[in-house]
């Protein structure tokens, strides 16, 4: 079982490019398409520009996992957040115009240094990670595409 992973999703949303980073970098419109159980705060000053610092909880009663993550790559439609904690890696987000909007990627890619945590991952979470980045783009799509008609007026 290697310690290394990486889950890929792409989805397509009909909204600019600019309205699309607006949800993965406005911390209000994250909480929006974020999983319920998850949420981001920062260390210091909200921001996403190169060395902006977070913290993702996991709301698992009595462990509440977290990762502390920082901005390591910032350009306009991109950023790449590298985290530490039970997980050690990065999430990189990129949205690429297109004639029909965005294709917004997604890579999430990181290895479980704890081989016991890394067993329990595998077996029990695995499967249920992937199918929750795809929803979770789902809902970011769906927030994308309501603040572009508010800012298309």
């Amino acid at each position: 079982m290697s310690l290394h992973q990486a889950f890929e999703q792409t989805i397509q949303i009909n909204a600019s490019a600019t309205a699309v980073e607006k949800c993965i970098t406005d911390l209000e419109l994250m909480h929006r398409w974020l999983n319920p159980v998850l949420k981001c705060e920062p260390i210091g000053e909200w921001t996403t520009n190169i060395g902006g610092r977070s913290r993702f909880l996991i709301a698992i009663p009595v462990i509440n996992p977290t990762l502390k993550s920082v901005v390591i790559e910032r350009e306009p439609g991109l950023i790449v957040w590298q985290f530490d904690g039970f997980f050690k890696g990065c999430d990189r987000w990129e949205c690429k115009p297109n004639s029909e909007g965005t294709q917004l990627y997604n890579r999430f890619e990181f290895s479980i240094p704890n081989p016991l945590i890394n067993w329990g991952f595998n077996t029990f979470a695995a499967n249920f990670t992937k199918n929750d980045m795809k929803a979770q783009l789902k809902r970011l799509k769906r927030v994308a595409e309501a603040v572009y008609l508010i800012e298309q007026g």
